[in-house]
C-alpha cells in the first residue's frame, strides 16, 4: 500500500435539516480516532481542524432551512475542499449531507485546474436531487447532487463552473425517492442501483463498472458516504433511517474496491448524528469503513472491543 498524505478536515453543518445534532459529528470521528486508525497504516494524518461558514448576506427564506448559513457553509467548504486536494486525499467529517453542497463543488474546482475529470460515488439511501424550488421540506441537506451537477433553481448558492457531468455519477444504496426526484432522475443519464439491485446481483458488479471508468481515464473520485447508506440495525446514529440498507459487510466491499482502483480523492462522512448512536458504534463503522477506503484489509482488521 502506497502511503499518502491524507487532510482531515472538520464540518460541523447542522442547517441542511431541522433536527439538529450533527455538528458533533467532527468531534465523534475524532473520539473514535479516525486520524489514529489511518495513522496506523502509514498515512502521514494532519487534522486541519473544523472549517466554519462564511457571513453572507442572503435573506432567510421563509420556506427553505437556514438558507444563508447553508450558503456560507458551500463558500467556505468549497475554498476548503479545492485548498486540501492541492495537498492531498481530504477526509471531510460531518456534518449533514449539506457540506457536499461545497465539497463537491470545491473538488470539481480542484480537478478543472488539475485537469483530470472528476467522478462522484455517491452512498446513499437518498438520491438527494432536489433544487431549492422543488424540495417540499426546505431541507437543503436534500439538494447537494442537483446543485454540483448543474441543475437549476439554486439562486443564492454561488455559481457552478464545472458542474459534474451527469454521466459521471453513480447514486449506490437508493431506498427512499420522493416522485418529483424520481421524474427529474429519470430525465438524466446518472447511474442509480437501489438496494433490489444490490439483493439481486451483488454490490460489486456495478461499482467494479463504475470505477473501472474512472481509472481508464485517470479520474479523481469523490466519494460522499452518508450513515443513511447502512442498514439502521448497524448504524442507527442518523436522523434518516431507512430500513434495509446495506450491511456492513457490503459497505466494506465497496470501500475495499474503492481502495483498489485507486483513485479516491476526496471523501465525506455524512448524517452521524452521535446524539442517536449507541456507545459510539455508528462513529466507529464510519471510520473503519474510512480506513477500509484508505487501504486496511481483513488481514489487519482489529478485533473489536470487548470480544
Amino acid at each position: 500500500m502506497t502511503s499518502q498524505t491524507v487532510l482531515l478536515i472538520g464540518a460541523p453543518v447542522d442547517c441542511g435539516k431541522a433536527r439538529n445534532g450533527c455538528l458533533m459529528g467532527p468531534d465523534a470521528y475524532r473520539t473514535a480516532r479516525l486520524g489514529g486508525a489511518l495513522t496506523d497504516l502509514g498515512h502521514t494524518v494532519r487534522d486541519l481542524g473544523n472549517v466554519w461558514p462564511d457571513t453572507t448576506d442572503v435573506a432567510e427564506d421563509a420556506h427553505l432551512v437556514a438558507l444563508p448559513e447553508t450558503v456560507g457553509w458551500t463558500r467556505a467548504l468549497s475554498r476548503a475542499a479545492e485548498e486540501a486536494l492541492r495537498q492531498g486525499t481530504a477526509i471531510f467529517m460531518g456534518g449533514d449531507h449539506a457540506l457536499s453542497l461545497g465539497t463537491v463543488h470545491g473538488a470539481a474546482a480542484h480537478a478543472a485546474k488539475v485537469g483530470k475529470p472528476l467522478f462522484v460515488l455517491w452512498l446513499d439511501a437518498h438520491s438527494d436531487f432536489h433544487t431549492c424550488e422543488t424540495t417540499e421540506s426546505g431541507n437543503l441537506h436534500g439538494t447537494p447532487l442537483a446543485y454540483v451537477t448543474g441543475r437549476s433553481g439554486f439562486p443564492e448558492f454561488p455559481e457552478v463552473p464545472h458542474p459534474v457531468p451527469e454521466e459521471r455519477v453513480c447514486i449506490v444504496g437508493l431506498r427512499s425517492v420522493d416522485g418529483p426526484e424520481r421524474a427529474a432522475l429519470e430525465a438524466t443519464s446518472i447511474r442509480r442501483h437501489d438496494m433490489r439491485d444490490i439483493d439481486e446481483g451483488g454490490i460489486a458488479a456495478p461499482l467494479r463498472a463504475f470505477l473501472e471508468e474512472v481509472t481508464a481515464v485517470g479520474g479523481l473520485l469523490h466519494v460522499s458516504l452518508d450513515v443513511d447508506f447502512l442498514d439502521p440495525a448497524v448504524a442507527p446514529a442518523v436522523g434518516t433511517t431507512v430500513p434495509g440498507g446495506a450491511t456492513v459487510r457490503e459497505a466494506h466491499l465497496a470501500m475495499e474496491m474503492i481502495h483498489d482502483a485507486g483513485c479516491l480523492a476526496s471523501l465525506d462522512l455524512v448524517e452521524l448524528n452521535p446524539m442517536l448512536d449507541e456507545r459510539g458504534r455508528t462513529a466507529q463503522l464510519m471510520v473503519d469503513l474510512a480506513a477500509s477506503a484508505l487501504g486496511r484489509t481483513v488481514f489487519d482488521r482489529p478485533t473489536p472491543r470487548g470480544l
